[in-house]
This record gives structure tokens, sequence and C-alpha cells, in this order.
């Protein structure tokens, strides 16, 4: 297993990371570490599944389209009402593209699932210009204070 890393950040809380195979069952692992980092920071349980189920789809996403023997798994409060899910992988030449599914398929719904579940997705690339090196896959849900 992976040691989790914990930094601090702007707004307070930590930030968690790990480094995991690009495997599929490295899904478990981000399951576990979005849910970990919702309790400490006292997120209403439904929020916490919200956030491990979409850092699951994104490590799947890496997982099939990605390269590279690891992926960077990322769980970061951004604001009192933001939770952000990230993944990062070393295909930066494959970005992320909504699809549409055709009905009778057994996969392809990742993105859908991300689109209809967060607030906000997208993808980052990392690296110098002429040399990206890996590409970073995110999405934001929003958090109810209220309920913390």
């Amino acid at each position: 297993m992976a040691m989790t890393e914990m930094r601090p950040r702007a707004t307070g809380h930590p930030g968690y990371g790990e480094t995991h195979p690009r495997v599929p069952h490295t899904a478990r692992a981000a399951r576990s570490l979005a849910r970990t980092a919702c309790a400490n920071w006292a997120i209403p349980k439904d929020t916490a599944e919200v956030a491990a189920l979409l850092l699951v789809e994104l490590v799947s996403n890496a997982v099939r389209h990605g390269q590279g023997p690891v992926v960077r798994l990322r769980v970061d409060r951004t604001a009192a009402d933001r939770v952000l899910v990230a993944v990062t992988d070393h295909a930066p030449h494959c970005v992320p593209e909504m699809q549409d599914p055709d009905p009778l398929a057994l996969s392809g719904r990742g993105l859908c699932i991300v689109e209809q579940m967060s607030e906000r997705w997208g993808y980052e690339l990392i690296g110098p210009t002429a040399q990206r090196s890996a590409k970073r896959v995110w999405a934001e849900i929003a958090v109810d204070v209220s309920a913390s």
C-alpha cells in the first residue's frame, strides 16, 4: 500500500495524495483515500461517496487509457464548500473526451458519470509546453457546509 501524503492547504485542511500502480485494483485504494479524506474533514457521507465514485472513475480511465507504471491520486478541499479529486497519469497525448456510449456497451460511461455528478471537471497538461510529460484529470464537487 502506498503511503498517504498529507500537506496543509490554504483552506486550513490537509490535502491527501498517494501514488499507486496503474492497475485496476488501484480503484480500491482511490475509494479508500477519498472516504478517509472526507471523514477527516467531517464531510457528509453522501458527499464522500460521490467523491469516492468520481475518483474511482478517474482512476479507471487512467488505467484504461493512460501510460506509465503509476498514477498519482489527489483529494483536496479547495474551499470550505468544495472537494477536488484528481488523477495524474503519464499520457499527455491522450486527453479525456466525452463519448456518446452505445446503450449496449459494457463500458464507456465514465466521463458521463463524472459530468453528471461533479460541479465541474477538466484536465491539465503537466510539464514544459514542448515536452508535456503527464496530465491531471480532475473533478470538483460541492459540499453542503450546513450539513457538516
